[in-house]
């Protein structure tokens, strides 16, 4: 099954003649970042040893975060995010996930990792282009 847009379950919402009529018609999965990543780690065909190291990670605190025993910062999640790949919209879940806020194009910093994100850079390539452009790096 592929994710909705959330645009299309808004209109859904607030198209529905009640609210409990749509309550009760759709599912609302809470997912927590150590689920999230670990369906990344499926979709995506990644083994989660290769994706600490590509995400500069210590081993141990790596693996904490992908069995969900500890919490980690959001420029983690970045790390994390960069190492896999992950799509602007998947990037954004693994955030809101672990508790932290999303990238607001708004933000300058932000602005330029979603650039990156988009253009499909590494994680040394957004941290280059954050520290040439004045901002604290990812890592």
């Amino acid at each position: 099954m592929t994710e909705r847009l959330t645009e299309e379950v808004l209109q859904e919402l607030l198209d529905a003649p009640s609210l409990d009529a749509f309550i009760s018609g759709h599912e609302f999965p809470s997912c927590t970042l150590a689920e999230f990543l670990q369906q990344m780690l499926e979709k995506k065909h990644l083994e989660r040893s290769r994706v600490v190291r590509m995400a500069d990670l210590n081993e141990t605190f790596g693996y904490q975060i992908f069995t969900g025993t500890r919490n980690p910062s959001r420029n983690k999640v970045l790390q994390i995010a960069f190492a896999m790949a992950l799509s602007l919209r998947e990037t954004n879940r693994a955030l809101m996930s672990a508790g932290a806020s999303s990238l607001d194009p708004k933000c300058r910093r932000d602005a330029i990792i979603i650039f990156c994100i988009d253009q499909g850079c590494s994680l040394q390539k957004v941290n280059e282009e954050l520290y040439r452009l004045g901002e604290e790096t990812v890592c």
